[in-house]
């Protein structure tokens, strides 16, 4: 049963017909977009094939289509290009709807600094759990980037990821076992903290959001270098 891919698809299937709403323009976004997205995918894919063949997660065969590229099943490829893609469409949506609606940059700070603060703890109290280690650490490195040279983005993206959740808790629900008999991606217990959203390991959480906010980051950068007219608008 390809249920991973089946997830996939109807993941992108909305993102990707209202990417030529007029009002949005994603499509225009596009390469500075999957530039991003493949410069990201990069660094997660190395992590991911690393955990896999570390035994820190890995992938039911029931779920998949059986077709592996460097140990990976050729669904997990496609998540770190469909995700991003799906979420940072629901960004621009936003942005283009409700553009004033930003959080205001000392709310933001204050946010950030209290995130970054529990993110010290966790590593200092969870620093055996490679996972928790890892999604926490590459969560504040994102952070900490944004605030230095982007802290627009925080404003808005602590509002759209709350939104962005909503189907990121159902794909990553199921995938992880949620109205299903089994697990699509199953975790090594000592390697996480064993806190779950429903059977969602709460470290999926910090990883969505550390791969969400990269690609957010370097496509604002590139969209600066795609689009160097002053009347061109370049917010991600």
């Amino acid at each position: 049963m390809l249920l991973y891919l089946i997830i996939e698809l109807c993941t992108i299937i909305i993102p990707l017909l209202f990417s030529f709403d007029k009002r949005i323009g994603f499509y225009k976004k596009w390469p500075p977009l999957f530039l991003s997205v493949f410069l990201t995918g990069i660094f997660f894919i190395v992590a991911d094939i690393y955990f896999t063949r570390n035994g820190i997660w890995g992938f039911n065969p029931r779920y998949t289509s059986g077709i592996l590229l460097a140990g990976l099943p050729l669904e997990e490829w496609l998540f770190f290009v469909i995700i991003p893609y799906s979420s940072i469409f629901i960004h621009n949506v936003y942005i283009g709807y409700l553009p004033r609606v930003v959080l205001p940059a000392n709310l933001t700070r204050i946010i950030t600094g209290i995130i970054l603060l529990g993110l010290m703890l966790i590593m200092i109290t969870n620093y055996d759990k490679i996972y928790t280690l890892f999604s926490s650490l590459v969560m504040a490195i994102a952070l900490i980037i944004s605030i230095i040279n982007k802290k627009s983005v925080l404003q808005i993206f602590y509002i759209t990821f709350l939104i962005i959740l909503i189907p990121l808790i159902m794909v990553n629900g199921i995938l992880t076992g949620t109205l299903i008999n089994d697990e699509v991606v199953w975790y090594k217990a000592g390697e996480i903290t064993g806190i779950r959203i429903l059977t969602i390991p709460v470290e999926d959480i910090a990883y969505g959001f550390s791969l969400i906010l990269i690609n957010l980051l370097i496509m604002g950068y590139l969209q600066k270098l795609f689009y160097k007219n002053p009347g061109q608008k370049n917010e991600v």
